[in-house]
């Protein structure tokens, strides 16, 4: 499903990305787990084309998105068709503040898809009602909480129908109680077989809903394997000993 290879970022002189290969198969669940400033989300934001890599390979689905050794990014419309099979999920939630909640799930539908508005509509109102918020179709991001907010942003995500869904530490500003419901939506995807990359400090959800967890130090995958595989690492275990473990 996701192919990279030896990804390499920099920002000025500083080594974000340090050759990272990883891959995804369809319908898997990975954690990607590690101390902020180890390259985590800028990985996700590179397989997502939300920031460029300077030197590696991504595969999406079969379509190369980027081989630096073969002539970089593909062409504009193929990459803009490669990245809208993938998902990406905030961890600032990125709601539009003047559009309802209805709004923004079918605004994208409407735009990108080019889906006609009752379908874009029925589409949203099922997956509102999914993540447990159909009652809040019509009010607007200020009115919501968090863990609401970002329920919402997991809904407008899904409603383009990705093939692979990003999460970027999904609960990083939530307060615990919030952090359980979010997860709670994140973990019925999984039962659903969809296909995700969780980047997240929350271990419980890594050690019980993950298929595979990737480790991340200075740059690296230091470990990767099942969640009882990775978990049994010295490195990794240092690491979890002050990691939150929000229980799902």
């Amino acid at each position: 499903m996701l192919q990279a290879n030896n990804l390499e970022k920099s920002f000025d002189a500083l080594g974000v990305l340090r050759r990272v290969s990883l891959h995804v198969e369809k319908g898997e669940v990975v954690a990607i787990i590690g101390r902020s400033g180890s390259g985590k989300s800028t990985l996700l934001r590179c397989l997502n084309h939300l920031e460029k890599v300077d030197a590696g390979y991504i595969r999406v689905d079969g379509d190369v998105m980027v081989d630096t050794e073969n002539g970089g990014y593909a062409p504009r419309d193929k990459l803009h068709a490669i990245c809208l099979k993938m998902g990406y999920v905030f961890q600032n939630f990125n709601l539009f503040p003047h559009f309802s909640v209805l709004r923004n799930l079918t605004e994208a539908q409407r735009c990108v898809l080019k889906r006609p508005k009752e379908e874009a509509e029925a589409r949203a109102e099922a997956l509102l009602e999914k993540v447990g918020l159909s009652d809040k179709r019509d009010q607007y991001p200020y009115q919501l909480s968090g863990g609401q907010q970002q329920r919402v942003a997991i809904a407008r995500a899904l409603a383009l129908d990705p093939m692979i869904l990003c999460f970027d530490e999904p609960t990083s500003a939530l307060d615990p109680l919030l952090t359980k419901d979010v997860l709670t939506v994140i973990r019925d995807l999984a039962r659903d077989n969809n296909t995700m990359i969780v980047v997240t400090h929350e271990m419980a959800f890594a050690r019980e809903v993950a298929d595979r967890v990737m480790y991340m130090e200075d740059g690296r995958i230091l470990a990767q394997g099942t969640p009882q595989e990775v978990f049994s690492e010295q490195a990794v275990r240092a690491f979890t000993a002050v990691a939150p473990d929000q229980a799902l």
